[in-house]
């Protein structure tokens, strides 16, 4: 349920708008393979959990198989990801809430701040408790939406025209060419991100490698269900080219179905999809400055846990981070927070690319000194690693060509070039920390 929780996101229900109207119908293609794309990093990171299970995975199988640099850039970068997305989602879900209660938004997204704070802050049980509950309304809305979706296609819904027309009658199935759908593939990638986070999660449950696999294992059927299936029904229902497609996709679905009340049960969801993210994003924040700290990559006194057996230092000190997202979206919101937001773009993208690599030597060494951890295996090794880094390279390169999306791309290496240049403050701030403090958490 946190893999699924990661997957569908408000990306999925207002952001697919985009999409369409890059991709035209085709979009249902840039979803399919872009999810191909992240299934198989996600297949990559499983193979390394499963045969070296450890917290902070992601940093942790940077630093085995690269050394401390990269783990230390890799961890420090995806730390600062998720807390610019606290508090982007903490914004996000303020300005959904300010539409019902007349209170300011820098109320509300405080008290969106304070409540999922307190959430982690109680136990690992309680992030992965409120998660799976946010992650059923989810799957609830998602499955309704294929259920009424298909009764209208197949013409068994009152006044419904049904059929196929719309995927060929508004400039064909590809309006925009095959350049248009792989432009939509660069902007579809980034929204599978959270899916890795049960890697991270996996470390505190009580059969790491068992729940990778089994999560890892059932992405490809829940990314084909709920996001191609969901966007093949929409450019079905509506015409690609309808200006309310861009508005919001699944809103204006319902609405042409004549849906009593679509747009406020649909709001009500996307409010769940930010919570969601806003808690795992908390979660996740946390747990991967407590492995930068284990490491000596940050302060020793950050890695204390409570009796609960959370990391309650790093869960403050990441959300008060996230809060200067929230202050800068009210103070400087088409400056700073804009600059913040698109600095963590495309970061995503160099974290895969690192969980790829990582994947490579790790696999190799293994090879050598314990063929026997290698029990669940990346498809097609080598080759397919290889063939996910040039494919990831090749989005890169297409965002550096599209003057909508190269803001992001630069933002974003600026981030990156920021992380990798603190490296030397490790040695005068890092103090590896005691190893009973490690041992709590991890097992």
């Amino acid at each position: 349920m946190i893999a699924i929780g990661g997957a569908i996101g408000a990306g999925l229900f207002v952001g697919s708008g985009s999409v369409i109207k890059t991709a035209g119908p085709a979009a249902v293609l840039s979803y399919a393979a872009a999810g191909l794309l992240v299934l198989c990093v996600l297949r990559a990171l499983g193979e390394m959990v499963v045969a070296r299970p450890v917290a902070g995975s992601l940093a942790e199988y940077a630093r085995m198989s690269m050394g401390p640099f990269a783990g230390f850039t890799v961890g420090w970068l995806y730390w600062y990801l998720y807390v610019i997305l606290v508090g982007a989602e903490a914004v996000a879900g303020a300005a959904i809430l300010g539409e019902w209660v007349d209170l300011p938004q820098w109320v509300l997204a405080a008290v969106l701040l304070l409540i999922m704070t307190a959430v982690n802050l109680v136990s690992v049980k309680s992030f992965g408790e409120f998660e799976f509950w946010f992650a059923s309304i989810k799957v609830v809305a998602i499955v309704l939406f294929l259920v009424l979706g298909a009764v209208y296609l197949f013409g068994l819904w009152p006044d419904a025209d049904g059929g196929l027309h719309n995927l060929t009658g508004h400039g064909g199935f590809t309006p925009n060419g095959i350049v248009g759908v792989f432009s939509a593939i660069v902007v579809v990638i980034f929204a599978f991100g959270g899916t890795e986070i049960v890697t991270i999660a996996a470390a505190e449950s009580k059969e790491p490698g068992r729940a990778v696999a089994r999560a890892t294992n059932n992405v490809l059927w829940r990314v084909g269900l709920f996001y191609v299936a969901s966007i093949f029904l929409i450019v079905c229902i509506l015409p690609w080219d309808d200006a309310k497609v861009l508005k919001s996709p699944f809103v204006s679905a319902l609405d042409h179905m004549g849906v009593p009340a679509a747009g406020t049960i649909m709001q009500v969801v996307i409010l769940t999809a930010v919570l969601s993210v806003l808690n795992s994003a908390i979660y996740v924040s946390s747990r991967m400055l407590y492995v930068l700290t284990r490491d000596g990559d940050a302060p020793a006194a950050l890695v204390k846990v409570n009796k609960r057996g959370v990391p309650a230092r790093a869960v403050l000190l990441g959300t008060i981070a996230a809060w200067g997202a929230v202050i800068a979206s009210y103070i400087s919101p088409d400056t700073v927070f804009t600059f913040l937001v698109n600095s963590i773009g495309v970061v995503l993208a160099f974290i895969y690319v690192a969980i790829m690599f990582s994947q490579l030597k790790l696999r190799a060494q293994l090879r050598r000194e314990d063929p026997s951890s290698l029990t669940y295996r990346m498809w097609g090794y080598p080759y397919i690693s290889w063939l996910v880094i040039i494919a990831i390279a090749a989005v890169l390169i297409a965002m550096a060509r599209v003057p909508e999306q190269r803001n992001q791309l630069l933002a974003s290496i600026v981030s990156l070039l920021v992380v990798a240049a603190m490296y030397p403050l490790r040695a005068r701030f890092g103090k590896k920390a005691p190893a009973r403090e490690v041992e709590v958490l991890v097992h």
